[in-house]
């Protein structure tokens, strides 16, 4: 080995400092990405997608013969620009958008309801989803077998009302 060769060895670890990976740093690039594609498919967040398509960034600009720190800075770049653009309207085009579910008494207000027997602001009952409640209103008393609405529910009482007809 010569002077002349040795010295620019040295002089291509100095620049790059990575000479194992010498005109291959786009094969790691892409190895990233796939790792990172990898660890999405558990995730399901679009956020390592981002990342990967950052790593791909930079696999092309390795390609392109860039040095490393050109390649770090392009593949940050597009990951940011990733996140900060496609990524939100990924989440929204692919999150299911379901209306929040009443559970328990709350799930009944707003029901309709037939008062079994007269309900007064004092009491009664109505048969409410196939079961028998108490229940009491507010006003005007309602006698049986009318049509009612649950308005609310206190404790295990149904406060209700008359059921209007459209136009009344």
């Amino acid at each position: 080995m010569t002077h002349e060769t040795s010295v620019s060895s040295r002089r291509r670890l100095d620049e790059t400092g990575l000479t194992v990976f010498e005109g291959y740093a786009w094969m790691v690039w892409l190895g990233v990405a796939l790792v990172l594609v990898a660890i999405e498919a558990a995730t399901v967040d679009f956020t390592f997608l981002m990342l990967a398509g950052g790593a791909l960034g930079a696999s092309v600009a390795a390609a392109f013969g860039a040095s490393v720190t050109v390649q770090a800075v392009v593949g940050a770049l597009v990951s940011v620009a990733l996140l900060a653009v496609v990524r939100p309207w990924l989440k929204n085009r692919f999150t299911v958008k379901t209306p929040a579910q009443l559970m328990g008494a709350a799930a009944h207000v707003g029901r309709s309801a037939v008062a079994l027997d007269r309900v007064s602001p004092a009491g009664g009952t109505v048969k409410l989803a196939g079961e028998t409640w108490s229940a009491r209103t507010l006003g005007d008393s309602i006698e049986p077998g009318e049509e009612v609405v649950v308005d609310s529910i206190d404790g295990a009482t149904a406060v209700v009302s008359r059921a209007r007809l459209v136009g009344d």
